[in-house]
This record gives structure tokens, sequence and C-alpha cells, in this order.
């Protein structure tokens, strides 16, 4: 009797991507999508398995065997639905969600090689829905009569939004700025995530019946008890960790140093990058450093390379290991030229006579001992000072908890950094009917960390609407 033949071997389908020095220099979107033959044959590649530990590592608990199947059979439609039961912003995380740390890392396709491509999986899926738009709308519950304030637009606002209007509570979303998506529109460059998948997301939330009101400072233009005046049984807080951190080395006052929270915001939400047809300049430096090795220092560094930057670079105190940023963005920028200097701490800034930064003076630095939690901390190296020229310099070191809201509520209890004490499994504060999640309460993360924050809340509303304390 012949050997029955082996099962072929799928490899990974790749991504097609914009050739790095064409990108470089515009502001497209990076990976330009795969082809439906192309996604159908990844779905393939996902065996199936009794105990899917990539549903575990999901925040949200998408059934991502259940959609990837419908992938597999071409049902591209069903599959949408199959990922809106638990998220509602599929296109935003198959773009920016770390899977490689979380589903993908999971995935026992990975123990032995490539896991299934889950992200792009799911981009695809959401992509194909907002080109099509064939899928009916998630069916609602019989109103409640209930009325919820949520205050930020980011993913842990949208994803309360959204949960709680399927759930039959009316919801209305307060935003700072003069356009919904929060940290997704004003931090994440339009390479990295398209301004119009974020506002395709928001649109969707508005069409199944969520109010939108941009332009609202809660905490300045109006409080939280004001907005309990006007009738809301309940308020949902994400309004993300937006105050930039610094240095706080001499020099860094200098004309030419921004925060990245600034630089982004100006380039992202504001267009920068297109004035003058929008009125909103930025600083193009030709000789560009960026302070920090995460995401927002990648996003930083590649935007400089667009506004026409001849050299841009990366400068970490710590090592190429310790790199907090997810391994396809540094991928990305080197690429795409962008030059990093680890293992090197600025000391203080250079300028000329016009108050204008020339350079950064900096250290070398050595990694000592591993501490209690095995992090090693970056040591200067005595006698190792040098100097590199700059006429920008972008602080991306993180940023702290927005205090515009929380100054303004008696009685809000925060940790001792200034966020918001909230429930980890409910998303409850110190104050009755309000609930707070995403980098407010867990400082800056990720975009899915955050969702998964908002849908815990949404729950712990849902309950308390209907049910109370």
């Amino acid at each position: 009797m012949a050997d029955k033949p082996k099962k072929e071997k799928i490899p990974r389908q790749p991504m097609p991507e914009q050739e790095s020095k064409v990108r470089a220099k515009n502001f497209d979107e990076v990976p330009t999508g795969q082809s439906p033959e192309a996604a159908m044959k990844e779905a393939a590649r996902c065996i199936q398995c009794k105990k899917p530990a990539c549903v575990t590592g999901c925040p949200v608990g998408v059934d991502i065997p259940g959609f990837i199947k419908l992938v597999k059979e071409g049902e591209f439609t069903q599959a949408i639905t199959k990922v809106w039961e638990k998220n509602s912003l599929p296109a935003v995380c198959g773009r920016v969600c770390p899977q490689e740390l979380q589903c993908e890392e999971v995935c026992i396709l990975g123990k032995k090689g490539d896991p299934v491509a889950i992200g792009n999986l799911e981009r695809f899926v959401a992509d194909y829905e907002r080109q099509n738009k064939k899928a009916p709308p998630m069916e609602k519950a019989a109103p409640s009569g209930k009325r919820v304030a949520v205050v930020g637009s980011g993913p842990s606002g949208l994803t309360v939004a959204g949960d709680l209007i399927l759930k039959g509570h009316d919801v209305t979303i307060y935003e700072a700025f003069h356009k919904p998506g929060g940290v997704l529109v004003y931090g994440i460059p339009e390479f990295r995530l398209p301004k119009e998948i974020v506002f395709s997301e928001v649109a969707g939330l508005e069409a199944m019946g969520a109010e939108l009101e941009c332009n609202a400072v809660v905490g300045r233009s109006v409080t939280l008890e004001e907005l309990f005046e006007q009738d809301y049984d309940a308020i949902f807080l994400g309004v993300g960790a937006g105050l930039p951190r610094f240095l706080n080395v001499p020099g860094e006052n200098l004309v030419g140093i921004f925060s990245a929270n600034e630089y982004l915001t100006r380039s992202n939400l504001m267009k920068a990058y297109l004035f003058p047809e929008y009125d909103t300049p930025v600083i193009k430096g030709k000789n560009v450093i960026t302070l920090g090795a995460g995401n927002v220092a990648m996003d930083s560094a590649r935007t400089a390379l667009r506004l026409g930057a001849k050299k841009s670079r990366i400068v970490y105190r710590r090592s190429r290991d310790e790199v907090p940023a997810r391994g396809a963005e540094v991928h990305h920028a080197e690429e795409e030229g962008v030059e990093f200097h680890f293992l090197t701490a600025p000391t203080k800034f250079l300028g000329n006579e016009k108050g204008r930064v020339t350079g950064m003076e900096g250290l070398k630095m050595e990694l000592g001992e591993p501490d209690e939690s095995g992090r090693r901390s970056p040591i200067p190296i005595e006698g190792s000072e040098f100097e590199l020229e700059c006429d920008l310099a972008i602080i991306a070191v993180g940023a702290g908890p927005n205090p515009l809201l929380t100054q303004s509520t008696e009685g809000l209890k925060l940790n001792r950094w200034g966020y918001i004490k909230a429930d980890e499994r409910t998303g409850k504060t110190s104050k009755k009917a309000i609930w707070a999640g995403g980098d407010i309460v867990t400082g800056s993360a990720t975009v899915i960390l955050a969702m998964g924050a908002g849908r815990a809340a949404a729950d712990s509303i849902h309950e308390y609407l209907t049910l109370g304390w």
C-alpha cells in the first residue's frame, strides 16, 4: 500500500509593503494589505486547536479560531461579524496591537516555526468589510432608558461606548480635541494607522447611536458633577496619559526641542506635514535626535524622516535587547534609515546664541547586574563623554497622567503617580457611578489592553445600570 502523501506545509504569508526608500518620503501606510487568496492561504495554516491559547492571549477574548476558519472558507463577512462579537475596533487592532506578545506568542505553530498571522487576518477582514459593506449591523438590546457619558474617545472609551450601545444604553462620547480617536489619531502616524481607519470605526459607533461631542474638555468646560446634573446615570473616564515627561537635563528648554506628544500631535492630528495647506507649522529638522526607544520614539524618528530629515537617530540608554518598541516598528525604522545609538544617555543639550538647539552631550553606558525583577540598570562609563550634533530633538521617554480632569474632581482617589485608582476587575473608582480604564489607570500601555479595560468596565457599568450597586 502506498504511503499517504504528507500535507504540504504552508509558509506564513508575508504582508506586502511599500519599498523602504519610497515610504521614508511619504505618509502612506507602510503595509499595503493582503489579497483574499493570501488571507485564505494564511488562514489554512491554523490547526484549530481544541484548547486555543490564542483566545486566552487576547485581552478582549476574540474567538480567533472561529473567525480564521471563516476566512479559510472565504466567508469574510461572517468572519468580521465573529470578530465584532468581542472587538469593536478590528481595523485598528490589526494594525497596531502587539500580537507577537499576545495571541501570536502562544500560537502552537510558533513553537517550531512561525505562528499564524492573526493580526494580519484581523486587519484583512476589517478592511474587506469597510470596502464592501456587506455585514449586517450588530443587534442591539431593547432601550434601557439609561444614559452614560464616556470621557475620551481613545481605545478604552470607544470600546465602552460600543459595548454599552449594544446593551441598550444611550452613550455620549466627550472628546477634548476637534477630532475623535484620542491617541489613535494624535499619537500614531498616518503611515502606521491611517486616520480614515479610525474615523471609519467611530462612524460605525455613531451609526449604532452613539453621540459625539468634540472640543469638550471635561474638567474644564464641564465638570463630572455637571454631567450628572445633565441626567447621566454613569460616567467612564478614558482620558489617557497625555502629560509629556522630560529628561530634566540642562538646555532642555532650547528652541527645537519637542516632547513627542506635541511633535506627533502637530504632525498627525493637525496635519503640519501638509503645511502651508494646513496652517500648523512644525520645525522640520535636518539632523534629528529622538530620545527613547518605545513605539512613540520609533513613530517620531520615522516622522522626522518623512518631514525631510537627512539624518534621524534614536538615542537609548539601554541595549537593543531592552528596546520596548515592537520588533516590527524597529525593523521598519532600520529599513528606512533611522540610526540607533544604544547604551547612550543625554547629559545636556547645547545651543547657539539665538537659543536654538545645536547638539546633545551624552555619556556611554553599560548595564549593571540584574535587580530582583531581572532588569539591568544602565551605569555611566567614566570618561566616555561625547557630543552629537542636531537641530531638532524629540523627547519620547513616556507620558504621565492627564491632570485636567483628576485635579478638578473631589473624592476621586489617585495613586502616588497621579493615575486614577480603579478596581482591576471592574474599573470602578472611589466615586459612585464613575469608572475608569486605559492609560489613565495603568500608565502608558497598548491599545488592546486599554480595550480590555474598557470591556470590563462596560460589563460592570451595565450591571450597575440594571441591578444597582
